[in-house]
């Protein structure tokens, strides 16, 4: 019998959603593909070679024949702390140059929109790898997301956060990620409880945290805290309302070709 093929990434603030699977009730159940980079489950989803993925929400207007799985998200209600823009002082308004780390593409089309569409201005992208003092070497601005954002030192540099930077423009929360499934598959993915494996991850932040506790230097209150109020992994119709509007937004600055409704498994 194959077991059914999903695939995440290993970034921490998806732990709680793929705990289950490595460790729970769901280990052995599923095959279970993980790499640093978000945009690699949607490449993985759009070839097909993957049941269901934690994808970046903005593919799911990319990928043909995608639905999405309800209630399920990586997303934040207010400040999200590893999604970021980073100068070296500077406010937004005076970067001329932003590179970007293209791991997740969710948050290059938002920051595209937040430049583009609430400050009225167009600086030049240049695409890098997440390498904060390499990349502020060559811009004004660096996107920086994942955990490396979470140890960024801010008395040396000035830190934006994007979910944070979205609300006080919109009202609204964000969605950066979700479960996606072929809709060719769709029954496969029904086999899967996604949100009683969220709800058996979130049980054990503690055994998560000191999975990462050599990876990511940072306090255990805080990292805590970040996993637990943070991260929101239920949407509410405010972090909704923001998805829909952020799909339009995207659409109006021709970050996505098309503008589908949302549909779910």
């Amino acid at each position: 019998m194959q077991f059914p093929r999903i695939s995440a990434s290993s970034y921490s603030n998806t732990a709680p959603l793929v705990w289950s699977f490595l460790y729970g009730q769901n280990r052995g159940k599923f095959e279970l593909i993980m790499d640093n980079a978000p945009a690699r489950s949607a490449e993985l989803l759009a070839q097909k070679r993957v049941d269901a993925a934690l994808v970046p929400v903005i593919e799911y207007q990319r990928i043909a024949d995608v639905l999405l799985v309800p209630q399920v998200c990586v997303g934040a209600r207010k400040k999200v702390q590893s999604v970021c823009l980073v100068t070296k002082g500077e406010q937004l308004s005076a970067v001329k140059s932003v590179s970007l780390d293209v791991s997740s593409k969710t948050s290059v089309a938002l920051t595209k929109i937040i430049f583009h569409e609430f400050l009225n201005f167009e600086p030049v992208y240049k695409n890098s790898k997440p390498d904060l003092e390499q990349m502020l070497s060559e811009s004004d601005c660096a996107l920086l997301i994942g955990d490396p954002a979470l140890t960024i030192d801010e008395e040396k540099y000035r830190k934006f956060d994007l979910a944070e930077t979205w609300k006080s423009f919109t009202g609204f929360g964000f969605v950066f990620a979700m479960w996606m499934a072929n809709a060719e598959k769709v029954e496969i993915a029904k086999r899967i409880d996604f949100a009683a494996a969220r709800d058996e991850g979130l049980r054990h932040l503690s055994e998560i945290i000191a999975n990462y506790e050599t990876e990511i230097l940072l306090d255990q209150v805080d990292f805590k805290k970040y996993l637990s109020e943070n991260i929101s992994y239920t949407i509410d119709d405010s972090m909704r309302k923001g998805l829909l509007l952020y799909f339009e937004l995207a659409h109006k600055h021709d970050l996505v070709e098309r503008l589908k409704p949302l549909g779910f498994i």
